[in-house]
């Protein structure tokens, strides 16, 4: 007669061949060589980050919106031969609101260290 299992449920899932030397390559690192007990308790005991940040919404719509003014403003010099000084400080105000995003983007992530 065989002996109950305490773990009755079983789960599988597939992994490609890169993914599966990095998991014995992790598994190396830390002295684990019974892979079921070690995916076990990466699932159990191992975090997940699910980052909220608005502000990458934000920076991807000045993006686009940047984008957008920075080709109406090509199309305006090839057609004309001219710039404009407010055209250029608009791109400017612009470029200066994106990096402010990315700075902030770039803080919350390090905060997560």
């Amino acid at each position: 007669m065989a002996a109950k299992r305490n773990r009755e449920v079983q789960l599988n899932f597939r992994v490609s061949p890169h993914e599966l030397e990095l998991i014995e390559a992790k598994m190396a690192q830390v002295g684990i060589s019974n892979r079921e007990a070690y995916l076990r308790k990466m699932a159990i005991d191992g975090y997940t980050v699910r980052l909220e940040l608005p502000e990458l919404k934000e920076l991807i719509s000045l993006l686009r919106y940047s984008s957008n003014n920075l080709n109406q403003l090509t199309k305006r010099v090839h057609e004309t031969g001219r710039i404009y000084d407010a055209d250029m400080e608009d791109i400017l105000q612009r470029q200066d609101a994106l990096w402010s995003g990315v700075n902030e983007i770039l803080k919350r992530l390090g905060e997560l260290s």
